[in-house]
């Protein structure tokens, strides 16, 4: 799990699958993961305070203008089954108020954070909460994902185009049907999603070096079966072509400027 701040201006943007938290730029595409986010400026009427993110598997258009002051946790794939009541899997895609996970603890803590002068004091609150609030559960829960989930979520993404859903299955010593369940619960999105976010992630990583690579050369080292595969795949996930992404770059890997 990461813990990180963010002051300042911000403005709409495009953020793509996988990405991180916040949106320092102007209308933007996300690409995004599990967050926890608490705006401690006013934020737009119609958004709460403080927000759980699931798991997403389509980008967003985020108008985060009013999101002057921000903080935040990223957590680790499988990260949040700890923090949550439900199966993760049920905030997946969904952005949900941060009251509604955490009850009215988080509107205290979101107050607690906004009297605290910078980011490292607002980290300080944040961990203490966490620690205080959520340490017996973790001790009844043990290790924070299951050693079944562990395996299946590193040999994906060392070999997202090579390791398939039977074979890891195969190799937890659960059947197909089993591992799927507890890998959409723990993990908020099915082995076979997270397999082509995975993909979708690597490319990503590597447009955003700007090095001059062919596109099958590319595609087939991100585990897409062809350069057809890769073009409809990215444009699933971003909602732009690759050639787009590479004109648009930001700051931030998985988040692009729009309008």
């Amino acid at each position: 799990m990461v813990l990180f701040a963010c002051c300042g201006t911000h403005k709409r943007v495009r953020s793509h699958i996988g990405a991180s938290a916040f949106y320092p730029v102007a209308a933007c595409r996300s690409f995004s993961t599990w967050r926890a986010i608490f705006c401690l400026i006013a934020p737009l009427a119609s958004m709460p305070p403080a927000l759980v993110v699931g798991a997403g598997s389509v980008y967003e258009i985020i108008d985060n203008s009013d999101m002057a002051d921000l903080i935040g946790i990223v957590f680790e794939p499988g990260g949040f089954s700890p923090f949550a009541a439900d199966a993760v899997d049920l905030f997946s895609n969904r952005s949900v108020a941060l009251e509604d996970a955490w009850g009215a603890s988080a509107r205290s803590l979101r107050d607690r954070l906004r009297e605290l002068p910078g980011p490292l004091e607002r980290l300080r609150c944040l961990e203490g909460f966490l620690v205080e609030k959520f340490a017996p559960r973790l001790t009844r829960h043990g290790p924070w994902r299951s050693g079944e989930i562990d395996f299946a979520v590193h040999a994906f993404g060392s070999a997202p185009g090579i390791a398939t859903v039977r074979e890891v299955a195969r190799r937890t010593g659960w059947s197909e049907r089993r591992f799927s369940q507890v890998f959409r619960e723990e993990v908020g999105l099915s082995p076979k999603t997270w397999c082509r976010v995975q993909r979708f992630q690597r490319a990503v990583r590597q447009l955003y070096t700007g090095d001059d690579v062919p596109w099958v050369e590319l595609a087939l080292d991100c585990g897409f079966y062809d350069q057809s595969h890769f073009a409809n795949e990215f444009r699933a996930f971003s909602g732009i072509d690759a050639t787009t992404y590479s004109a648009r770059r930001t700051q931030w890997a998985n988040h692009i400027v729009v309008g």
